[in-house]
């Protein structure tokens, strides 16, 4: 089955942590062997030839660099002229893939239908390139509204304004806050350059408010639900319902502690906290059973965001084992065309509902 992933950092890979990701998984964590400048070496998930192996054809792919102010204890460049020149280094990779065959840019509803229909062809998936629609985590480096139009020229299509903590823009998880000025006047602007506003990460006071002022499209690309694993990083039935009357989707997250309750960084093993695919189920089941229906959820795995196999489901080995989650819905009941919907159907309705068909 086709499988859209709608959230990976793909080029902080590539950029942050120097992973070649043509390269198969093996590969990478074969060059890792033996470092230990971050916990996820020699563990990651992602690369290339996994996603082609898993029939992923398509991926929200994002950049990301967070400001960090004086006295902020978070990792982060300590400018937004340094944090958006992180930015575009990332963007020239994925510029980079782009002239070797790997990646192709989807920017509007022509390029993603002509895009499925090169994946819908029975050619072999290795050689056919990944689409990717640029998503921006965190808006703290764009460092005035004229960044953001030049970001939109590029190909940006999808902006979280926070990430973790308090944001030039928007606080985040851990954080609080209302949106300040500069929030409102982004949101204003991203929805004119009909940018989707992606609600991830927001903190409550800072959610709220977007619902209130944003019309534009919204998605959440990678979350999960506060009432199974009680942290404000999740959403809670309140947010989820307004999400589902707002037409958003929300994509399922693979970070271990966002899937299982008691998890402790560093500490935890996935086999242990019998942290499985089926986790991921009760939390996409959980906002079918709020929405009534299997139109508001997807994947949005986050897979290789800054962790690896040791805080990820254990019966994943690579990205490509996303094509078993048809397999765990059947058993739940769920249909063919629902797992259709989770896997692709729903973000592409989001897609063509923004972009047109």
């Amino acid at each position: 089955m086709f499988i859209i992933d709608a959230h990976l950092d793909l080029s902080m890979n590539a950029m942050e942590w120097n992973r070649d990701l043509r390269l198969p998984v093996v590969e990478i964590r074969r060059r890792e062997l033996g470092m230990k400048d971050k916990p996820d070496r020699a563990k990651g998930t992602v690369s290339l030839p996994e996603l082609r192996k898993g029939n992923i054809g398509l991926v929200v792919a994002t950049q990301i660099a967070r400001y960090t102010a004086p006295g902020n204890p978070l990792p982060g460049w300590h400018s937004p002229e340094q944090a958006w020149a992180q930015t575009q280094a990332q963007l020239y990779w994925y510029k980079a893939m782009e002239e070797v065959g790997e990646l192709v840019q989807i920017t509007n509803g022509t390029e993603l239908e002509n895009h499925l229909l090169l994946w819908q062809n029975e050619n072999d998936a290795s050689t056919k390139p990944i689409g990717y629609i640029l998503s921006l985590e965190g808006a703290d480096s764009l460092v005035t509204l004229d960044h953001l139009h030049r970001a939109h020229a590029n190909g940006l299509r999808a902006i979280g304004p926070a990430h973790y903590g308090p944001g030039r823009y928007a606080n985040g998880t851990d954080a609080s806050g209302k949106l300040n000025d500069m929030g409102k006047a982004i949101l204003k602007e991203m929805e004119q350059l009909n940018i989707i506003l992606d609600a991830t990460h927001l903190c409550d006071d800072a959610f709220w408010d977007a619902i209130e002022l944003f019309n534009g499209t919204i998605w959440a690309s990678h979350n999960n639900c506060r009432s199974l694993v009680n942290h404000n990083r999740q959403f809670s039935d309140e947010m989820i319902k307004v999400l589902v009357e707002k037409g958003a989707v929300i994509g399922g997250a693979l970070d271990a502690w966002m899937m299982v309750p008691d998890w402790q960084r560093g500490i935890s093993d996935p086999k242990q906290m019998n942290c499985n695919l089926e986790k991921l189920i009760n939390h996409m089941d959980h906002i079918c059973q709020i929405a009534g229906n299997t139109n508001h959820i997807g994947i949005g795995t986050d897979l290789d965001g800054a962790f690896g196999k040791e805080q990820c489901p254990y019966d994943l080995e690579t990205i490509a084992d996303l094509k078993n989650i048809p397999a765990l819905l059947t058993k739940r009941g769920y249909s063919k065309n629902d797992c259709e919907n989770i896997m692709h159907g729903n973000w592409l309705r989001l897609l063509r509902n923004t972009w047109g068909k």
